[in-house]
Parts: C-alpha cells; structure tokens; sequence
C-alpha cells in the first residue's frame, strides 16, 4: 500500500489539471499561432507559466485505485500487475485464470 500522503498529492493534481484545462489549453492555442504578433504570443507564454505546475497533465502519476502502487499499471484497468494477479487468483475477474502447466 502506498502513502496516503503521495496518493492524497496525486489526486490534488488531478484537481488542479481539471480546474486549470481550458484556461491552459486556450494559452496553448494563442502560444501555437503564427498569425498573431511575437509580443502577444510571448505573453501568452507568461500566463502559461505562471499557472501552477501541479496543474500540467504530465505530472499526474497513474496509480493503482487498490493499493495506490505506482509502477506497473495498466491503463484500461487502472489497476496494478500485482492487484490484477490477486483479484485474478481469487476469481473475482470474469475470463481471467491464472495460468499453470
């Protein structure tokens, strides 16, 4: 089981990503348009900079919604390799057995 500081921390970021989406993804727009003048651009990239950090997608950290782990975790399930072999083992996943031979 992780931290429940570090997963208390992750889904701040995933607040702050939600909260801060348009906002960034309209400075993006301005910033990636050559039409518009250098001086308004170069603004544009102030604003993006000086919203926070915690806010930029790229630093939320995919967890395991069961125990928090976070490395080895599969995307469409949102669950780690060794939470996934558990719930498998107990059969409490539809389709899935472990494999023996």
């Amino acid at each position: 089981m992780a931290k429940k500081s570090a997963i208390e921390k992750n889904k701040k970021r995933e607040r702050l990503v939600a909260k801060f989406a348009a906002r960034r993804a309209s400075l993006k727009a301005i910033i990636s348009d050559d039409s518009l003048p250098q001086e308004e651009r170069f603004a544009a990239r102030l604003k993006l900079a000086e919203l926070p950090r915690n806010s930029a997608p790229i630093r939320v950290r995919n967890r395991c919604e069961l125990t928090g782990r976070p490395r080895g975790v599969y995307r469409k399930l949102k669950m780690s390799r060794i939470g996934l072999r558990d719930m498998a083992s107990i059969g409490q996943i539809p389709g899935m057995v472990k494999s023996s031979w």
